[in-house]
């Protein structure tokens, strides 16, 4: 069976959306290619291919297209190489990388020079082939700029170009324009230089231009029109050539014109160009910003380590260390990789990654993660992952390919562009035509300025950037609330479910048991007793049990050593402690040994109405005590599920605990429904009977969640759960808490109305402005737009786009972190096995 894999890179030359239709057609033309997602925002693209399919050969097809993938290139130092096998061997472990597209290994200098694709692997991934085919490397050229820096790079660029470009065309723009707007102007410019030399001046001004900051419109316009796929370059290409053609020939020919439309259009070319480059300027800037979620990630990774090597310590760059290092952090360092403190104790601040701001306890057995910051103790732990197995590593990988998703409300985008440029040139076409057929003299001039402005004003820019700026910057900004969103169409569902279904034990509770109720009878201490029992219970590992133990340890109590321990199979166990008979189980244990339940009789129903589950203890035949053991409910449970129900959400719970218990729990809780003793494989199927209500999101941490929250519209799961049920999910929340929930449902709703304000402006806009750039208002006394008015108005189209969906940086929290939330008001019960 042919191995899917997945390349993501970063592609240069896209401009607009049908830029980005073009290169997922062109990508999915490949044999072996299943699925190509494409985004402008980020300039780059996911593809998930098999066999015959290589990465070589999409680079290729990309190339092919016009759209050249971003390649680099690094030097490695290789060691112990010492013959031309090693050679071979080194240069077959690098070219099987992901993303590798060529490697040459020098023997005599023990280099190896690597060309890759950015964004599919990186260097230190790189150097990591070789290492693991038993040949250490080190990248040795300084590491390649990242997309932050191109991205500068290229905003410098722009910034150089559009200064130029509209230092050129000012003079042109006062030469024509001023002679418009000041009557007196174009007498000055007749008796001072003339009017054929200023037109003169104009074409070498606006020649400037169009071939020097311009030139990137023509050399990519022309070549897509060509190949029958024109794109955004195209109308700027066609739109300024026609301007600029025309008023070539009324500079050199004006008798080949017809009498009376003898005007040049140079400044019309030359602002377009200032105008356009101005708006494209913007737009990287604004673009940049998009991505700074994912920046402010990576820069929570060290950059170097102390390690303890042949009995030292000594700081390494972090690309250098290997799982199984032993590494010292001192107070305020950040824990540069993932591992387990075997020294030291301190508090560490996990806020970045978990969203949670107390900082936790760690000694000795505990688990520290990569990025977190170090309080105020010094820790010695053992690197358990490196590289990108770090969980950081994977909240950074998980991020960016949500960023790269194509929601489905995309496809309406695709399917508009696919034909929206080539409809555009036909109406510009069709305008100038009627112009010329029905329009007032000098119809040739005025039909030029019609065209010209539909080719200009009609670019879908904005259409391209509504949908992956948004969900670059929500997704991003979801992440910094402990909110991932592993797979991107999870955005949309969530925002179009009704009902949340939650898994009880670990999700809406600790999943963890605890002591709640000790009430003793007349004649006996409540310490002596809890010793007797606890001492009983500590021979046993079942999850009741562990509570009572816990409880007595936490008062300090010492237990005393048990003699003749036996388990009374369905009723509890009886022993011998310190010479004194011990009883503990449910009240049928006691009816069956004869002993009176006196005062305490009638408890055990109560505290199991209040959702807990009671026991009984006698000591030496009397009754001594009625015990309760529940699961309790989180802290921010109640204060979630209600924000649930004021987001307008179905909230139900799924236990396997019996009917009676689980009604009690949801009652306490507000829950709209329950579905009591569900199997765990039962659970899928308790979903599709709530189907019937709209789309489901289903919210879980086990094991055995994992097939509902992959059977789910959107799987939910709780970060603090078991990896298992973690890649089972469309969203990851990195707390422990429902609070992440709310503020997924939050972040998605949020999201999809921004996506809906920026297309519904992308598509008004070009709706209702190509009409009146064609002149449909002139004949009523209305305007003929300018073709340098369109190119403002387009320019701006974008940037406004860009700048809404920037304004989902400033989300808020909706539900606050566990220490803000209510508390709960009673505890809920152990759970089943069934759960």
């Amino acid at each position: 069976m042919a191995e899917n894999m997945t390349a993501r890179f970063q592609v240069e030359g896209m401009s607009c959306a049908s830029c980005v239709g073009r290169v997922e057609r062109a990508l999915a033309a490949v044999p072996g290619v299943t699925s190509a997602s494409v985004n402008l925002a980020s300039e780059s693209a996911q593809v998930a291919f098999e066999a015959p399919a290589s990465v070589p050969q999409l680079v290729e097809e990309l190339n092919a297209a016009g759209y050249p993938a971003v390649t680099d290139e690094i030097t490695l130092d290789v060691e112990d190489m010492s013959c031309a096998s090693c050679v071979g061997r080194v240069e077959r472990a690098l070219k099987a990388g992901e993303g590798v597209l060529d490697a040459s290994v020098n023997l005599a200098s023990e280099t190896a020079t690597v060309c890759y694709m950015v964004g599919a692997t990186t260097p230190e991934a790189i150097a990591a082939l070789a290492t693991s085919a038993g040949y250490p490397a080190k990248v040795r050229s300084a590491e390649p700029a990242g997309r932050e820096e191109r991205k500068a790079d290229e905003i410098r660029q722009l910034a150089r170009r559009t200064l130029l470009a509209a230092a050129l065309a000012l003079p042109v723009f006062v030469l024509e324009m001023g002679s418009h707007v000041f009557p007196g102007m174009h007498h000055l410019v007749a008796g001072t230089i003339g009017l054929q030399n200023s037109y003169y001046l104009q074409f070498l001004l606006t020649t400037i231009v169009l071939f020097g900051p311009g030139l990137q419109f023509y050399a990519k316009g022309f070549p897509a029109l060509f190949k029958g796929a024109p794109d955004m370059n195209s109308l700027v290409a066609l739109g300024t050539s026609a301007a600029y053609g025309f008023s070539l020939v009324a500079t050199f020919a004006p008798g080949a014109l017809p009498a009376g439309t003898a005007n040049v259009y140079y400044e019309a070319a030359a602002v377009i160009v200032v105008l356009i480059l101005l708006g494209r300027l913007l737009e990287a800037r604004a673009k940049g910003r998009t991505g700074e979620a994912v920046r402010k990630l990576i820069g929570l990774q060290a950059k170097t380590a102390r390690v303890e090597r042949g009995g030292k310590v000594e700081e390494r760059p972090i690309e250098e260390i290997v799982v199984g290092d032993v590494i010292h952090v001192r107070p305020g360092e950040k824990i540069p990789v993932d591992g387990v403190v075997i020294g030291g104790s301190s508090y560490v601040d996990e806020s970045m990654i978990t969203g949670e701001p107390v900082p936790v306890e760690k000694a000795e057995g505990a688990q520290v993660v990569g990025g977190t910051i170090n309080g105020a103790g010094a820790l010695i732990f053992r690197a358990q992952k490196v590289g990108a197995d770090t969980m950081l590593a994977q909240i950074i990988q998980m991020v960016e390919q949500a960023q790269s998703a194509k929601l489905p409300i995309q496809g309406l985008v695709d399917r508009v562009t696919l034909w929206f440029v080539p409809a555009v040139m036909a109406v510009a076409v069709l305008t100038v035509f009627v112009w010329l057929l029905v329009g007032p003299d000098p119809a040739l001039s005025l039909a030029l300025v019609a065209g010209v402005a539909v080719l200009i004003i009609a670019c879908p820019c904005a259409m391209g950037l509504a949908t992956p700026t948004s969900i670059m910057v929500g997704t991003g900004r979801a992440a910094e609330m402990g909110v991932l969103f592993r797979k991107g169409d999870a955005l949309q569902m969530l925002q179009e479910t009704k009902v949340v279904a939650l898994d009880k034990t670990g999700t809406l509770t600790a999943g963890r048991p605890e002591l709640t109720d000790l009430n003793v009878a007349e004649g006996f201490d409540e310490a002596e007793v809890l010793r007797l029992v606890a001492a009983v219970e500590a021979t046993s590992e079942h999850p009741i049990a562990v509570a009572i133990v816990r409880a007595a340890e936490a008062r300090g109590l010492d237990l005393p050593r048990v003699d003749d321990f036996s388990s009374i199979t369905g009723y509890g166990v009886r022993a011998v402690v310190e010479g004194r008979e011990v009883l503990v189980g449910a009240d049928r244990l006691m009816v069956r040994e004869g002993v009176e339940l006196g005062s305490l009789s009638g408890q055990s129903a109560a505290l199991a109405g209040e959702g807990r589950t009671p026991l009984y203890a006698a000591i030496d035949g009397q009754i001594a005590a009625v015990i309760a053991v529940a699961d309790p409910i989180k802290p921010t449970t109640p204060a979630a599920i209600a924000a649930l129900h004021g987001l307008g959400l179905k909230v139900v719970m799924i236990t396997g605990d019996n009917r009676v218990t689980a009604e009690a729990i949801a009652r306490e809780l507000g829950m709209d429904d329950v579905r009591a003793e569900v199997l765990p494989e039962g659970k899928v199927a308790a979903l599709d009977n709530l189907r019937a209500d709209g789309k489901l999101a289903f919210v879980g941490d086990g094991i055995n969640d994992a097939p509902a929250l992959a059977a789910a519209d959107v799987g939910i799961a709780i970060g603090t759960g078991t990896d298992v049920a973690i890649e089972a999910a469309d969203v990851v929340l990195m707390s422990g808490d429902l609070n992440g929930v709310v503020n997924a449902f939050d972040i998605s709703q949020r999201t999809m109305r921004n996506i809906r304000q920026n297309l519904f402006w992308a598509f008004g806009y070009n709706t209702l402005l190509i009409p009146v750039a064609a002149g449909v208002l002139y004949p009523f006394g209305g305007p003929l737009l300018s073709p340098v008015l369109a190119a403002g108005a387009m320019a701006l189209s974008s940037v406004f786009v860009l700048s809404n969906a920037l304004r989902l940086r400033w989300i808020k929290p909706v539900a606050g972190s566990a220490g803000q939330a209510a508390p709960a008001r009673s505890p809920t019960p152990q759970p089943t096995p069934a759960e």
